[in-house]
């Protein structure tokens, strides 16, 4: 909690002046140990040390320039305390910690480095009370019982002074009230205070030997008896360690433990077993804990110990100091159950503190505010600050207004014609409304308040409570005027106050007005004003009703009907489109269908002329598939021989096969599958497998996206996609799921492992999927459940725009896009795959019938003829220059003569 404005007065002049002396006296030892000629051994440590001054100096100076520009940067503030605290600037540091207090809470480490500091630096007794001040202002920022321990033990320190026992008493009291009930810390607090006590028990006793005065065995008496209560009260309170204590009081009492004590240590040791598990759960758990707070919590209060629930709240705060839920279920539990006005508005305070940006907060301490008495200037700065708090949404601007203005209401007399609260009350009316119009409408492009609901109540009380009619209707004129005299309800409620607080003639007027602007529901409108002029009209007025409405109801039904025939021709028009559409798809496909006939023939012509040179019963090497294995060294020496140029045509080669490929082959003929147009990457990666038992197949599809060697693999059931072309498998939700989060920008070299840790200071992280396309590199997206909505919120209020490895991270709840199925047609072959091989003998036709040789290098051979070169070309067969006895066409009346190497340049030439 920051310090008053006196507070701080008082405070950081002071500590100027002592930093400024600390400053000084440290200068002067460094000259002392100069002068008396202290020499460093090392040179180069010197440098080296000044360079990290340098260095640091300059970072400070960064730090403070960017802390001027915007003082809210949480980061920055710690960052710049570190460093003033390393280098041991005293006074910049106070003024550090000073600021930062003021706009922040700070966390215990924070306190804790900051007081032990200021402890280092006490010389004498008004010292000392500075110290108090701050510790006063330590543990209202957040229940820590090492803050409170620290606070006791530097008290102890003081109890020499005039009533310092008295005040170290006090001082334990309220720690025993903050945390006496920590199951685990509370404890502590508890021995302190007895072993204090103890000492004071030492100081009363007599000496030995000799008999004490009647005074002395009074105050002997009063001190034991104190030593006792404390063992009896710490015996009632379930803390860890409980055994101990017992023990120790049964040693330490003469007559004994007393019976009741026991029944109370009994029952305690009861609560604590049953808190036990939940104080396991929060030892193993990881920060935050929300969930595991929320489960104690909720035990807590069905136990019904109001103390113990406060307590509970307050450990989970602890940690959790940034969940505007949690505040709200503290508040509102202290609201309706406790109702002390110290505690109820301390913890008020502390939650708009922590979350500024959360209107129900502000809105819940105004009320507590007024609820407890609190005077007006007090109540008007507290809607001052939650004006300059920065709501995340308009519409939180309206109702911060609307309570403010219910709190100005409640203080108005209206049995007054005229009051001082009266004239606040509107003058903070016509406020908000410029508010909502320059301010709010500037950085949200909208008021928030678009049926003008602040402008209704206000209309409402003059003509209620003020009996002002007029300035009611003046109201209601600037409403309508703000685009709302198309909708019936704001006619109707205008009509209402008319009817309750006005005369006949201004319903009337009324009435007619909203017959003629109405537009969403004049039917409504229209039966209004008829049943009003039945009960009020003359025949008049009843006809001049009739009329109008009957205007309206034509001229509605005429725009009605223009638009159902605009619709319908709309309809007709995209009708006649998709048609269109659809009959040029038909003309599309048939030509491509066509077109895929003609060159299928082509093929056909060229493998029937094939089998009529290799005959109908010769095998011929089927085409292999990169990443099969050798089935044999023949098909390894064909393709040898193939690639190596030799002349001549060969005879079909000899069937090898591998062992077990006949038992393999029957194996699949039992199931056969027709060949698919699937591209050369699908068929190196895509398997089918087939199982013996049903029930092994939910067990594999389990291993969908899991990664092999570096990459996913997809696993999905096996389904015809000529029989189901729709078939799809995406194995996650496409709705919202409220506790899972998006998270994208992530760096591409992001683990889960580093995601994990990231997403797990903020909850239970159950699962986290990174997504990859299908090689299984990263998108710099994913994919993390949390165990509960709580913990999603607080992770994506905390992580959105944050930055890992200088990437800045954009987090959401997940809410996918839905996956649209579109209907597809005939898939065209992509540019590179495989056409199904047409079946030809028993190993199906070559690689294929193109070759790959310019035509300026075909040569057609002759008989007879012999090249330069000593080879001689096979009879009727085509050549090319390099690759021979391939298939090609037949010429028996052509021959090809000897080429030298110059007929080959000058043929290279012409081209």
């Amino acid at each position: 909690m920051a310090a008053t404005g006196n507070e701080e007065q008082t405070l950081l002049p002071d500590i100027e002046e002592e930093a400024e002396g600390m400053e000084r006296e440290m200068e002067s030892e460094e000259e002392e140990e100069e002068g008396m000629g202290v020499e460093h051994s090392e040179e180069e440590d010197e440098e080296d040390t000044s360079e990290d001054e340098l260095e640091n100096e300059a970072e400070i100076q960064r730090l403070e320039e960017q802390l001027s520009i915007n003082a809210f940067d949480y980061n920055c503030h710690v960052d710049l305390i570190k460093l003033l605290r390393q280098e041991g600037k005293l006074h910049r540091l106070r003024k550090a910690r000073q600021k930062m207090s003021e706009l922040f809470p700070l966390t215990e480490e924070i306190w804790l480095d900051w007081l032990k500091d200021e402890i280092r630096l006490t010389e004498d007794e008004s010292d000392r009370e500075k110290v108090y001040e701050l510790f006063e202002r330590a543990v209202k920022d957040y229940v820590c019982p090492e803050i409170w321990l620290e606070y006791v033990q530097y008290s102890i320190g003081g109890m020499g002074a005039q009533g310092g026992i008295e005040r170290v008493r006090s001082i334990f009291e309220r720690a025993l009230t903050a945390v006496g009930l920590h199951m685990t810390k509370g404890a502590s607090i508890w021995e302190a205070y007895r072993e204090f006590e103890i000492v004071i028990l030492s100081t009363v006793q007599p000496p030995p030997g000799s008999a004490p005065s009647q005074e002395q065995q009074e105050l002997l008496n009063a001190q034991l008896e104190r030593i006792h209560t404390l063992f009896r009260r710490q015996l009632a309170v379930p803390l860890m360690d409980m055994e101990g204590t017992y023990a120790e009081y049964s040693d330490w009492a003469d007559d004994g433990v007393p019976e009741m004590v026991t029944r109370q240590y009994r029952r305690a040791l009861q609560q604590l077993e049953k808190g036990k598990p939940f104080e396991e759960a929060l030892l193993v758990s990881e920060p935050p804990k929300l969930a595991e707070y929320q489960a104690y919590i909720d035990f807590e209060m069905k136990e019904g110990d109001p103390a113990r629930v406060q307590i509970i709240f307050e450990r989970a705060l602890a940690e959790n100091c940034l969940v505007p839920d949690l505040w709200i279920k503290y508040t509102t539990y202290l609201d309706r159950q406790l109702k002390i006005k110290d505690l109820v508005l301390s913890a008020h305070e502390r939650a708009v503190r922590n979350c500024p940006w959360t209107m129900g907060l502000w809105k819940s301490y105004l009320l507590a505010l007024e609820r407890h008495g609190a005077d007006h200037q007090t109540v008007t700065d507290v809607f001052e600050k939650a004006l300059n708090a920065g709501f995340i949404q308009a519409t939180d601007y309206v109702e911060i207004w609307q309570s403010f203005l219910d709190y100005l209401r409640r203080r108005v007399d209206f049995s007054k014609e005229w009051s001082r609260e009266l004239d606040e009350l509107r003058a903070a009316f016509a406020r908000s409304l410029d508010y909502l119009k320059q301010d709010v409408e500037e950085r949200f492009s909208e008021s928030g308040d678009l049926s003008c609901t602040i402008m209704q109540i206000w209309a409402r009380i003059e003509a209620l409570h003020c009996k002002n009619m007029q300035k009611a209707r003046e109201l209601w004129d600037s409403i309508m005027t703000k685009g709302n005299a198309k909708h019936a309800n704001m006619w109707l409620e205008y009509y209402n106050l008319e009817r309750s607080y006005g005369d006949a003639s201004h319903c009337r007027k009324a009435l007619h007005r909203a017959v003629q602007c109405t537009s969403d529901y004049p039917e409504h409108v229209c039966d209004v004003l008829l049943n009003f002029e039945r009960v009020e009209g003359s025949l008049e007025d009843w006809d001049a009703a009739v009329q109008k409405t009957e205007t309206k109801i034509n001229r509605v039904n005429e725009q009605r009907a223009r638009v159902a025939e605009k619709e319908a021709l709309q309809a007709r028009q995209e009708e006649e489109k998709a048609e269109h559409r659809r009959k040029a798809k038909a003309d599309k496909k048939g030509q491509k269908k066509s077109q895929k006939v003609n060159r299928t023939g082509d093929k056909r012509k060229a493998d029937d002329e094939y089998e009529e040179e290799w005959g109908e019963d010769a095998e011929l090497p089927s085409k292999r598939l990169r990443g099969e294995d050798d089935f044999g060294s023949t098909a390894t020496e064909e393709l040898m021989e193939t690639e190596s140029g030799l002349f001549g045509r060969r005879a079909p080669p000899r069937k090898t096969e591998p062992p077990g490929f006949r038992k393999n082959q029957r194996a699949s003929s039992e199931a056969p599958q027709q060949p698919q147009d699937v591209s050369k990457e699908q068929r190196i990666d895509e398997n089918c497998v087939f199982f013996e038992d049903r029930l092994a197949v939910p067990e594999a599809l389990k291993l969908d996206r899991k990664e092999v060697d570096g990459r996913p693999m997809y696993v999905s059931p096996c389904v015809d996609k000529n029989k189901n072309p729709d078939f799809k498998v995406f194995k996650y939700k496409t709705a919202m799921e409220k506790h899972k989060i998006f998270i994208s920008g992530l760096p591409y070299t992001c683990t889960k492992e580093t995601l994990e840790d990231l997403c797990k200071q903020h909850g239970t992280v159950k699962a986290i999927r990174l997504v990859t396309n299908r090689s299984g590199k990263p998108k710099g997206l994913a994919y993390v459940e949390y165990e509960n909505e709580a913990q999603a919120s607080q992770a994506v209020l905390k992580m959105d725009g944050s930055m890992l490895e200088n990437f800045t991270l954009s987090v959401a709840i997940s809410n996918p896009p839905s996956r649209k199925m579109e209907d597809k047609g005939v898939p065209s072959r992509l540019l590179g795959a495989a056409m199904p091989r047409q079946p030809q003998g028993a190993r199906g036709k070559g690689r294929t019938q193109i070759s790959l040789l310019p035509r300026s290098l075909y040569r057609q051979s002759t008989p007879d003829a012999k090249a330069e070169n000593g080879t001689v070309s096979a009879p009727h067969t085509t050549e090319t220059d390099g690759v021979h006895g391939g298939p090609g066409t037949t010429s028996p009346d052509t021959q090809s003569k000897s080429l030298s190497n110059e007929d080959f340049a000058r043929m290279l030439l012409k081209k």
